[in-house]
């Protein structure tokens, strides 16, 4: 089965991370899966939610933040704030984000302080969660790696990377990492979040108006598996790539 836009049932598209996108962000990357583009950027605030301070929780915080520019879709998108209320995806994505990567983040490491992520869609062409915590991941590894250069922490509080890919049925076939024109019209559609050494953070899956067997959901965990290894190479890549001693 050859896809159309030319890859095989088991491929990523083409996944490319471009860092320091964000001039005045500690940390960030364009993260790009196929068409979808993402912003990814980490701002490190000196202080702690006042829920810590006063219930003495240790360390620091992550809270992450969603949305989709208007000029993302084929059709504008209206801003949230034209509608003075986040709408619901973007509130569960952003959730997502957030507890993606605190499952990664050691917090107490952290410190007293807060780290924001916020993700901007600047293209969406199927997987944008995905595309944001994978990209996410890096920008806080680069924005922790600043730390360490400026002398605020001794080692990063990233115990691993985050990763996450989609896998689906589409066309009666099990296929890995969806473009929008396979996304709409999946059977099934799922989520995955790992981490580089495959174990589970989140799984997020259902059939659209279909059912699916176990079979078919082994095949599509196994499809997740090749896939968060090869991102998390490219992820690695990426780090390897950057200097922390550069002006952001």
């Amino acid at each position: 089965m050859t896809r159309i836009d030319g890859r095989t049932p088991d491929e990523v598209r083409t996944v490319t991370f471009q860092a320091d996108i964000a001039p005045h962000a500690t940390g960030s990357v364009l993260v790009s899966f196929g068409n979808t583009q993402v912003i990814c950027a980490v701002t490190i605030e000196e202080s702690v939610p006042r829920w810590m301070l006063q219930q003495n929780v240790p360390g620091g915080w992550l809270t992450a933040e969603y949305s989709m520019l208007p000029y993302s879709t084929l059709d504008r998108k209206p801003r949230d704030s034209s509608r003075g209320r986040v709408d619901g995806r973007s509130t569960e994505i952003q959730r997502l984000i957030g507890r993606s990567l605190r499952a990664v983040v050691d917090l107490e490491a952290l410190g007293q302080r807060t780290l924001w992520v916020d993700c901007d869609v600047l293209r969406a062409d199927g997987g944008t969660r995905t595309a944001s915590i994978t990209g996410a991941a890096v920008a806080a590894e680069m924005a922790f790696r600043r730390l360490i250069a400026a002398g605020k922490l001794t080692r990063s509080p990233l115990k691993q990377l985050a990763v996450a890919v989609s896998t689906g049925i589409f066309e009666d076939r099990c296929v890995l990492d969806l473009n929008y024109h396979e996304d709409k019209d999946a059977s099934v559609d799922f989520n995955y979040v790992m981490t580089e050494d495959l174990n589970l953070i989140e799984v997020q899956g259902s059939g659209e108006e279909a059912t699916f067997s176990e079979p078919q959901m082994l095949e599509m965990l196994g499809l997740a598996k090749k896939g968060v290894s090869d991102l998390a190479v490219l992820q690695r890549a990426a780090l390897e790539a950057f200097d922390p001693k550069e002006v952001a």
